[in-house]
Formats: C-alpha cells, sequence, structure tokens
C-alpha cells in the first residue's frame, strides 16, 4: 500500500509539473505574439508619415492612448479568467500601447532605438533565465512585490513633478535608470510569479504583466539613450 500511495503522489506531482510548464509555454506564446504585434505597429507608426505626423501635432492623442490602456487594464483583470474576452481585450490593449511606443519611436533615431532593442533584449532574456534558475533552487523573490509598488509610485510622483518642474538633465538620467531598474525588478517578480503562484488559467493576465514590465524597461532605456547620446 505504501508503494502504490506513493506512485500516486509521484503521478500527481509530474501531472502538476507538465501542467506548469504547459502553463508557462502558453503566456511565452502570448507575450511573443504580443511583442511581434507591437513591432508591427509601431513599424507602422513609424514609416507611415501622416500618422507620425497626426500623433506629432497633437500629442494629447499620444497621452490618451496611453491612458485608455491603462483604463483597460481594469477590466483585463477583471475578466483575466474569461476566454475568449480576456483575447479581444488583450488585443485592443497591445495595440493601444503600441501605438505609444511608435509615436515614441518616430521621433527617435534609428540607432539609439535599436540599441535600445538590444539592450531590452538581452536584460529580459538574462533575468528570465535567471529566475528560472533561481527558483529551481528555492529561492523566493515574492517579497520583492511591495517593494516595487512603492518604488512605482515614486516613479509616478516624481514624473509629475518633472512634468510641471523640469529639472536638470543628470536627474533625468537617474529617474530613467531607476525606472529601468525597477522594471528589471518586475521581470524577475513577475517571471516567479508565473513560475510559482499564477493559476493555469490566468495565462492572459501573466502575459499582460510580463509585457508591461519589458515594455517599461524598453521605454526607460530609451528614454536614457536619448538624454545620453
Amino acid at each position: 500500500m505504501a508503494g502504490g500511495s506513493g506512485d500516486i503522489e509521484s503521478a500527481r506531482s509530474t501531472s502538476d509539473l507538465d501542467l506548469r510548464w504547459g502553463f508557462i509555454r502558453k503566456v511565452y506564446g502570448i507575450l511573443m505574439s504580443q511583442l511581434v504585434l507591437t513591432a508591427i505597429v509601431a513599424g507602422i507608426v513609424v514609416a507611415v508619415k501622416p500618422i507620425n505626423r497626426a500623433l506629432g501635432h497633437t500629442p494629447w492623442i499620444s497621452l490618451a492612448l496611453g491612458v485608455f490602456a491603462l483604463i483597460l487594464l481594469c477590466p483585463l483583470y477583471i475578466y483575466r479568467q474569461k476566454h475568449p474576452l480576456n483575447l479581444i481585450l488583450l488585443g485592443f490593449f497591445t495595440i493601444l500601447l503600441s501605438l505609444t511606443v511608435g509615436f515614441v519611436c518616430a521621433y527617435t533615431r534609428g540607432n539609439i532605438v535599436l540599441q535600445a532593442l538590444i539592450l531590452t533584449a538581452t536584460i529580459t532574456i538574462g533575468l528570465t533565465l535567471f529566475t528560472f534558475w533561481a527558483v529551481n533552487r528555492g529561492y523566493d523573490f515574492g517579497f520583492l512585490g511591495p517593494l516595487l509598488f512603492a518604488s512605482v509610485l515614486v516613479l509616478i510622483v516624481w514624473g509629475i513633478i518633472q512634468a510641471f518642474f523640469p529639472i536638470v538633465r543628470m536627474l533625468t538620467s537617474v529617474y530613467t535608470l531607476l525606472g529601468a531598474l525597477i522594471f528589471s525588478l518586475y521581470i524577475v517578480y513577475d517571471t516567479y510569479l508565473l513560475i510559482q503562484r499564477f493559476d493555469y488559467d490566468e495565462y492572459v493576465w501573466a502575459a499582460v504583466n510580463l509585457y508591461i514590465d519589458v515594455i517599461n524597461l524598453f521605454l526607460y532605456i530609451l528614454q536614457f539613450l536619448r538624454g545620453n547620446p
């Protein structure tokens, strides 16, 4: 009987592991689709001059896109487990952020955009591999959640102050580097949640979290390189 019980537990463990890896593959598949869509939409915004001129002459449109994307996070979270509504909301959210990214890239030199892309990809892949390695050895990154949330609030307040009271260039560089560091750590934290915490039907929300991390990391690196060519 003891042997039979052990076999059952072993089978359950193997089944859970298979389900978790299936979930992880699904999330990264969605994330890659989002990033490809972002590259396509941003490329269109950059290449089609009437679009980027329209966004450039009416900057409130770009701001509105970002605000709508933030608002869309609420229904995305509420309906994160409701298929196919979660995928429809995900598509709209990705397009809105992609348009914002395209607008920023349209007014940035191509070599700087390329540098930011390479740095973002390198950091993201490196931190993802590190997190998988660390979690496999029992490290727990759950403690990062409250610290990172507080750090983002500081970033938001600092950004608002900067908008109304422009500060010296050096402090702007510090701000962008701090933003890049925070979202680098968010990649570690959200990858940890992906491996250990998320339910199997929360694949859309898990992908959204990682997508936001990668896009913000890219934008902060881009902003830093623009200010320090």
